[in-house]
């Protein structure tokens, strides 16, 4: 196992109540609306810039982005603790050879945000965002890209992710599905699409990689 490729919100960060605050404050400031997480969530999909120009009824697209990046970036430390057993377990995973990336359906502009706040630059191998892609998960365009950019081969990579359009992109990209649980909070409460495997706790990764060197 060569390769391991993971979601960002709900995965690798608790980054979902930062993303739920920002997009309330603007459809609340441009079109009125109170919003709740799970309408936000249904929206997901394409980055945060597409959502608001494919939903936003204000015709301010642009001041209403670039309020939600002013939200993102002002509100994170607050609203998103850092994780120090991710922290830890990126750091054990990079020291045993294995190559890094993420596949996730933000824009550059947050993941480059929560990247730096989080202490997590320099981490990874490949970063797709959904700027990156034409078609955002459960589309395996980006799960396709991160494996061209880090050189492997769909046997010699896991994707973990927590919504079932992560599963969906990495069983139509062929390969190891692993839904995650570990975070306070996730997208999907239960999988509809069957992960090959589904993980609670950071350390049930480790253990996998174990058992397959």
């Amino acid at each position: 196992m060569k390769a391991i490729i993971f979601d960002f919100d709900g995965t690798l960060a608790d980054t979902l109540p930062i993303c739920y605050f920002a997009f309330q404050k603007v459809f609340k400031e441009y079109d009125g609306l109170d919003l709740t997480p799970d309408q936000i969530k249904a929206m997901f999909g394409p980055s945060e810039t597409g959502i608001i120009r494919e939903n936003l009824l204000h015709k301010s697209h642009d001041d209403a982005i670039e309020l939600f990046y002013e939200t993102y970036s002002q509100k994170h430390d607050e609203l998103v603790e850092k994780n120090e057993e991710i922290a830890s377990l990126l750091k054990q995973l990079k020291s045993k050879g294995h190559k890094l990336g993420i596949v996730t359906g933000k824009a550059k502009r947050s993941l480059d945000i929560s990247l730096h706040r989080l202490g997590m630059e320099g981490m990874f191998d490949a970063e797709i965002t959904g700027d990156d892609v034409e078609f955002p998960k459960p589309h395996p365009e980006g799960i396709h890209k991160a494996l061209a950019e880090l050189g492997v081969s769909t046997a010699e990579a896991i994707f973990l992710g927590d919504s079932d359009a992560d599963i969906l992109a990495g069983k139509k990209a062929n390969v190891h599905t692993i839904g995650v649980h570990w975070l306070p909070n996730y997208q999907s409460l239960e999988f509809t699409v069957e992960p090959d495997q589904v993980f609670t706790s950071f350390r049930e990764l480790v253990d996998l990689l174990v058992r397959l060197e």
